[in-house]
């Protein structure tokens, strides 16, 4: 089968350092036969980057001519995303939820509009990286790091770790994603409060800290293309990020950016998808997933996109190996538990007044 993505990458960036498992079993292509196609469009609601978005579909169209033409991407951020499927419960117009965090795939679950995805691919996933009964399922794991503008910044005077985002040095030298609409920035900020919660019995301490980086904050950005326009453009020297988007924008896109694995570890999302509850393309949901879970595919998308993968792969890509990654010890089941509170509190009484 012809692949559309782009060639490999080359190697990354070293120094970095990963302690992940990568478990359970891959799918075959031979899964992802399109017979009985609903007859109509597959609409794919998605957090992902773009170009990996539009990639899969066109293998997934060439591989499945059925579908060829009838599957539409709607680009939103997780929480956008979330928000409107629930707004739509009571008459889905989406098939397939692609990308949201474990937390955020949990509330929709919870709130019964998400179906289970295909057995085959429910079974190809580890148990910790999904639903219980595969309402979602997790794709890939998310490494949420620092990352900053080498051009305005050297190596020395870089962030090393997250508290030197609120050093005085910082002032004026962050740009933040806005948070509320994005998954990404609702899990890196739950977990910096989640990391001082133990000690503090409360969430009090997370607080103060994000009230001493919303001082340092120069500006809030509208989405991530914003974002990476202000860090590029010198509006801003630094910011935090998950590190596949990060090195994408190096590759693709010639971005002075360095990324930096904190010292005290990077949290670590799952990064999830779902099928859509009642979605009037179902069967076309069900191939688009088992094609998404083949081992060719997550290959491919591992190689090309610096996504680590939930299922098991035959052959780990060199990137992959070479990785070392310390991840940061976070109770996701608290912040399941309290994200929309602590966020909403930052949103009403931290944002903009430092």
């Amino acid at each position: 089968m012809k692949r559309t993505f782009r060639k490999p990458l080359g190697a990354v960036a070293g120094g970095l350092a990963l302690m992940l498992a990568l478990s359970s079993c891959g799918l075959d292509d031979s899964s992802s036969g399109a017979e009985g196609s609903d007859g109509g469009t597959l609409t794919i609601y998605t957090a992902r980057d773009k170009g990996l978005a539009e990639a899969v579909v066109a293998d997934f169209e060439a591989a499945n001519p059925d579908y060829a033409g009838k599957v539409e991407i709607l680009t939103l951020g997780a929480q956008e995303a979330l928000e409107r499927i629930r707004a739509e419960k009571a008459n889905p117009q989406g098939d397939i939820w692609w990308g949201g965090t474990g937390q955020q795939m949990k509330q929709a679950a919870g709130d019964d509009v998400l179906a289970p995805a295909p057995e085959a691919v429910i079974d190809a996933v580890p148990e910790a990286l999904r639903d219980p009964s595969g309402l979602w399922v997790g794709e890939m794991q998310l490494a949420e790091v620092i990352f900053y503008n080498h051009d305005m910044l050297s190596e020395e005077e870089a962030p090393k770790d997250w508290d030197d985002l609120i050093a005085p040095e910082m002032a004026d030298k962050v740009a933040i994603r806005d948070v509320e609409a994005s998954g990404t920035m609702r899990s890196i900020y739950a977990a910096m409060i989640d990391r001082q919660y133990d000690a503090a019995g409360s969430p009090e301490a997370g607080y103060d800290w994000l009230r001493k980086l919303d001082a340092n904050t120069k500006v809030y950005a509208a989405n991530p293309t914003d974002l990476y326009l202000r860090v590029t453009r010198q509006e801003a020297a630094a910011s935090a990020w998950n590190l596949q988007d990060v090195m994408l924008q190096i590759e693709n896109q010639n971005a002075p950016y360095t990324p930096v694995i904190p010292e005290s570890g990077a949290p670590m999302l799952v990064d999830g998808v779902a099928k859509i509850k009642n979605g009037p393309s179902s069967e076309a949901a069900d191939a688009f997933l088992e094609f998404l879970f083949s081992e060719e595919t997550q290959k491919d998308l591992s190689e090309t996109y610096y996504q680590i993968p939930s299922i098991e792969m035959t052959e780990t890509p060199a990137w992959l190996a070479e990785l070392d990654l310390v991840e940061m010890d976070v109770d996701w089941d608290r912040i399941g538990q309290n994200e929309s509170e602590w966020i909403g509190y930052w949103a009403e009484n931290i944002k903009g007044k430092g």
